[in-house]
Parts: structure tokens; sequence; C-alpha cells
């Protein structure tokens, strides 16, 4: 079992910046890969970013690379999103997400574990 838990959503105006941090915890945490999805109302959820405890980032979405940068710290079992130049678009609920295994896979029916999900809002 592996429980996950975001923190860090908030309002935010366009061209700001948001932090979102994940922390993991369970005793399988090790053997998962991480991610983090967004889903906007009335969208689909979609995988934003995932990376494994190495530190190496898997995947990014191709409308958030450059601005978006992903993070983990196996020692405190943390995963972060530095969100920067927000857009718009980039509004919706945020979620945390564990995958047993090395890969990730961009369908959210293929994940195992995922927090509640924090909100970020961009004003324009």
């Amino acid at each position: 079992q592996v429980q996950v838990l975001e923190s860090g959503g908030g309002l935010v105006e366009a061209g700001g910046s948001l932090r979102l941090s994940c922390v993991a915890s369970g005793r399988a945490v090790s053997t998962t890969v991480m991610g983090w999805f967004r889903q906007a109302p009335g969208k689909e959820r979609e995988l934003v970013s995932a990376i494994n405890w190495s530190g190496r980032a898997l995947y990014y979405v191709d409308s958030v690379k450059g601005r978006f940068s992903i993070s983990s710290d196996n020692a405190k079992n943390t995963v972060d999103l530095q969100m920067n130049s927000l857009k718009a678009e980039d509004a919706a609920t945020y979620y945390c997400a564990a995958r047993y295994g090395r890969d990730y896979w961009l369908s959210p029916d293929t994940w195992d574990y995922w927090g509640r999900g924090t909100q970020v809002t961009v004003s324009s």
C-alpha cells in the first residue's frame, strides 16, 4: 500500500509560479514511479509529468515542457512539481499518483494510488 498527499495549490496570476508537493508513504513506495496528473472541468485527466525515485524525469506533456519541472527526494519520499510561467490553460485540479513498477503510462487507469488533489487557479 502507498498513500500520497498533495499540497501547494492555490491562486496565481498568469505568468506566475507555484510549487506543488507530494508526500508518499507506505512500505511499497520505493517500488513505484510517481506522477502528477491534472484534470480541468469537462476534460479528461492527463499525465503532466512522471519521475522515478532516482530523480530521473520520465515524462512531460508537451504543453508544459520548458515551464514545469518535476523532482523527487527519496530520503523524504517527496515529489515536487515546480510550475513556472503559468497559463490560464494550466488551471485544473492536480493529482499526485503512484504506479508500481519502473514505467509510466499515460492512462490514469493504470496508476495504482492517488491523492485527493489540489486546486490550481490561474487568473488572467
